[in-house]
């Protein structure tokens, strides 16, 4: 639809892509690409896995959590566009919450993850989309949680080896309901 705009409507747009699939596709349907060393994004938008009612968000499936949270702290104005599914009353209840992990911290990660009570930690095995590593080609760990508290998103980074997590807690984000 992007794409289709800036044609009809001769619009200029430079898009910054959080993944190499996407980079791909922009480059397939004529989109110029930059990054955020070269620019700062007006707005970004992006979907999710799972939303509560405080704009909580599970992201990651695809791997680029890091570059996700990047854009979206970089931009003016963030939305998240998803469809009714996706609405959850309790986060962490459809899909686990994959944490970007350093291949050589796994087991000191692992374990330390075990401290704050997760109920499940699975190694991200290749399967489609849901590949074996981030963009940055570091491990993905799925853990669950039987209840996310608001700072266990700062509990996982301050796990040294850990990147970055799928949970996006308190982040100015607009969700659009499709």
């Amino acid at each position: 639809a992007i794409a289709d705009r800036m044609k009809k409507e001769n619009i200029k747009i430079r898009a910054i892509p959080t993944s190499f699939e996407i980079s791909m596709l922009c480059g397939y349907l004529d989109i110029p690409t930059t990054s955020l060393i070269e620019a700062k994004p007006d707005w970004c938008f992006d979907g999710a896995d799972e939303v509560d009612e405080n704009n909580w968000l599970i992201k990651g499936r695809g791997g680029a959590m890091f570059k996700e949270k990047l854009l979206i702290k970089s931009s003016g104005k963030s939305y998240i566009v998803i469809d009714k599914s996706k609405i959850v009353n309790k986060l962490g209840c459809n899909f686990p919450i994959p944490v970007e992990v350093f291949p050589g911290a796994l087991n000191l990660v692992e374990n330390e993850i075990r401290q704050l009570g997760a109920s499940e930690i699975t190694l991200r095995l290749a399967g489609g989309k849901d590949g074996p590593f981030t963009e940055n080609g570091n491990f993905i760990l799925d853990v669950r949680f039987r209840d996310i508290a608001p700072d266990l998103e700062q509990e996982l980074k301050s796990i040294t080896g850990v990147i970055e997590s799928g949970l996006f807690i308190g982040y100015d984000v607009e969700v659009v309901v499709l």
